[in-house]
C-alpha cells in the first residue's frame, strides 16, 4: 500500500510557509549585488555561486551539526599522559575545509588570490565573509584571526617571513602536527586574563628573553579562542614593557609548548567554536615588534578583526531578516497575508533600513582600508570609523534578530530554524575585540589626538549626505564639543557618527529614498526603543520589497 506523501501544497494548506532555504542569499540581496557591481565578473560569479551555498539545505546541515555536535576537550589520555587536544565535529571541519579554499583566512595578504580585482582585496573578502556569516559564524573565528595575524606579524619580517606561506596556503589542514609540517595553519588569540579583561596593561603573564627575539613566557589567558590553532598571538609582561608574540601550540619535534587548557567555556552562542582557559609555563614564543611595543603591535591586527565584527553582524543581520520577510510572505493572518498586514510592514520595513544601512557601513570601511594607504580621506575613515561601525553593527544585531524571531512567532522560537542560531551569536560581535565602551574611549582617543581626522570624515560624510549635510555634521560637531567636556558622553556621538554615516553611504550608493528613510526616522526622530514606528508618508511596503525583493 503506498504511504500517504506532504507535500508543500499540503503545508500551504496548513498556513506553514517553506524554510527560507534554497535561496540564492547574493542575487536575492540587491543591497550587496548594487555594492559589488564594480568588482569582475569572475568574482560576483564567485559570490553568486557562494549565495546559493549558504542557504542551501546541505550547507544550513553543516551549520546545525557543528553547533549541536559541540567541540569536546581531552586533557589527558589513558595513561594519564597530557593530550591537551580538542575534537570538532565533522561538519566543523567541512566549514573551515570550504571557507579556507574561499581564502576567508588570507586573501587581503595573498596578491594572486583576486588579481582581477587588484587593489580591492578587503571589499572582496568583505562580500564573501558577509554570505558566509549567514550561513555559521563560529568557524570564521579562526579565519578572522588568522587573516588579522598577518598584520601583526610584520612587526617582524623574520617571523612572518616562516608563517606568511603556511597562511596563505588554502589547503586545510586539521592534523596535530608542528606547524612548519602542515600544508596550512591557523592562528588564534590570547589577550584577556581573569584579573585584566579589557585592560590589557594589568596582564601578569611574563615573558622572559631567551635569545634574539626568542622568550619564554609564563602565565595564564582567560580566554583563549580557537585552542586547537597551530600558533597564538599574547600579550605578556618583559623587563621593557608589554611585548607581543606568536605562539607556537607545538614544538617543532611535535612536544608540547607548555600550553595546558584547563577548561572550554560554556558559551551562549558560538558554539561550533571551542574557547578555552589555558595555563602554561616554560612557553616559548617570537616576538612581535619591539618588547615594549605589544600594544600598538596587537592593535593593528585588532582592527582588521574590528572590521569582521561589524560584517558578520551585518551579515546575519541580513539572514534573520530575510528569514522573517520570506515566512511573512507565506503566511495569512485574519484574512490576509502577513506581511501586508500594515503594523507588520512598518516593522519589517524599519528593520530593513537598519539592516541597509549596517551593511552599506561595514562595507564602505572595507573600501576605506583598500585605499587607505592612497587616499588621506579613506586613511583618516578607516582609522575614526572603524570604531564606529563596529560599535553600531554589532550594538544593534541583538534586538535586531529578535524582532525578526518575533516576526515568525512561536516557530522562529525553535533550534530548528537558523535564526535561532543568529539571535545566539549575535552577542558575541559586541564583545570580542573590544566593548561597546572600549569603542566609545577609542574614538574619544582619536579626537583628543587628532580632530583633524574627524574634519577629513566630515567633510566626506557631509559631502555625500546632500541638502541635509551641514545640520547633520553641525550635530556631529555639538556631539564632539560635549564630549570633550564630558567623557560619559561619548556613546552619543559614536551612535550620532554611525546614523550619518550609513545614511551618507546610502546616498552615495544612489539608494535616495530608504536614506531619506533612514536619516529621518534615525537622526531627526525621537527616542525609539522598539521597530515599526515609521511614520505613514515612507512607503513601507516599497521599502521591503526593494530592499527583500519576492523570490521568482
Amino acid at each position: 500500500m503506498t504511504q500517504p506523501t506532504r507535500t508543500e501544497d499540503t503545508f500551504a494548506e496548513l498556513n506553514q510557509p517553506s524554510l527560507w532555504t534554497g535561496i540564492n542569499a547574493y542575487r536575492s540581496d540587491p543591497l550587496i549585488v548594487d555594492l559589488t557591481s564594480g568588482l569582475p565578473r569572475s568574482t560576483r560569479e564567485d559570490l553568486e555561486q557562494m549565495g546559493r551555498y549558504v542557504t542551501s539545505h546541505e550547507a544550513q546541515e553543516l551549520a546545525r551539526m557543528a553547533n549541536q555536535g559541540v567541540p569536546q576537550l581531552r586533557t589527558h589520555g589513558p595513561r594519564g599522559e597530557r593530550l591537551d587536544v580538542v575534537e570538532f565535529h565533522p561538519a566543523w571541519h567541512a566549514l573551515m575545509r570550504r571557507s579556507m579554499s574561499s581564502g576567508l583566512h588570507s586573501s587581503i595578504w595573498d596578491p594572486q588570490a583576486d588579481p582581477e580585482a587588484k587593489g580591492q582585496s578587503h571589499k572582496v573578502r568583505a562580500a564573501r565573509f558577509y554570505l558566509t556569516a549567514q550561513l555559521e559564524c563560529g568557524h570564521l573565528c579562526p579565519l578572522t584571526m588568522t587573516s588579522a595575524s598577518v598584520a601583526a606579524m610584520m612587526a617582524s619580517p623574520a617571523v612572518q617571513k616562516d608563517w606568511a606561506p603556511k597562511i596563505l596556503s588554502r589547503k586545510y589542514d586539521s592534523s596535530n602536527k608542528p606547524a612548519m609540517q602542515k600544508s596550512a595553519v591557523t592562528i588564534g588569540m590570547g589577550m584577556t586574563e581573569k584579573q585584566g579583561g579589557t585592560d590589557v596593561r594589568a596582564n601578569k603573564t611574563t615573558a622572559d628573553k631567551v635569545s634574539d627575539g626568542i622568550y619564554r613566557l609564563s602565565g595564564h589567558k582567560w580566554f583563549m579562542s580557537a585552542p586547537m590553532s597551530d600558533a597564538f598571538i599574547m600579550l605578556a609582561q618583559t623587563k621593557d614593557g608589554m611585548g607581543c608574540f606568536l605562539v607556537p601550540r607545538l614544538l617543532e619535534d611535535g612536544s608540547a609548548n607548555g600550553l595546558q587548557f584547563q577548561r572550554l567555556k560554556d558559551k551562549l552562542g558560538n558554539r561550533s567554536n571551542a574557547s578555552s582557559e589555558v595555563e602554561f609555563s616554560d612557553t616559548f614564543g617570537f616576538l612581535l615588534g619591539a618588547p615594549d611595543g605589544g600594544i600598538r603591535t596587537i592593535l593593528d591586527m585588532v582592527t582588521l578583526t574590528r572590521l569582521d565584527c561589524a560584517l558578520a553582524s551585518a551579515g546575519i543581520m541580513r539572514a534573520s531578516l530575510a528569514e522573517a520577510v520570506h515566512h511573512a510572505r507565506g503566511r495569512s493572518v485574519f484574512g490576509k497575508m502577513l506581511v501586508h498586514q500594515p503594523i507588520m510592514t512598518r516593522v519589517l520595513a524599519d528593520m530593513a533600513l537598519d539592516v541597509a544601512a549596517a551593511t552599506a557601513l561595514a562595507f564602505r570601511l572595507a573600501e576605506a582600508f583598500d585605499k587607505a594607504s592612497s587616499s588621506s580621506e579613506d586613511a583618516a575613515y578607516a582609522r575614526v570609523m572603524t570604531p564606529v561601525a563596529k560599535y553600531w553593527c554589532c550594538k544593534i544585531a541583538p534586538a535586531l534578530i529578535y524582532e525578526a524571531m518575533e516576526c515568525i512567532g512561536g516557530s522562529g522560537y525553535i533550534e530548528e530554524r537558523p535564526i535561532a542560531r543568529h539571535y545566539r551569536e549575535a552577542p558575541v560581535n559586541a564583545i570580542w575585540e573590544g566593548s561597546g565602551n572600549v569603542m566609545a574611549l577609542d574614538v574619544l582617543r582619536v579626537l583628543n589626538r587628532g580632530r583633524d581626522l574627524f574634519e577629513t570624515v566630515f567633510a566626506g560624510l557631509a559631502r555625500d549626505l546632500g541638502p541635509a549635510g551641514k545640520k547633520t555634521i553641525d550635530v556631529l560637531r555639538a556631539a564632539m564639543a560635549l564630549c570633550q567636556q564630558d567623557e560619559g558622553a561619548a556613546r552619543l556621538l559614536i551612535e550620532q557618527m554611525a546614523l550619518a554615516a550609513g545614511a551618507a553611504e546610502l546616498y552615495r550608493l544612489g539608494a535616495g529614498k530608504i536614506a531619506d528613510a533612514f536619516i529621518e526616522t534615525r537622526l531627526a526622530g525621537g527616542w525609539r526603543a522598539t521597530y515599526g514606528m515609521l511614520d505613514a508618508r515612507f512607503d513601507a511596503s516599497y521599502i521591503v520589497d526593494l530592499l527583500y525583493p519576492p523570490a521568482t
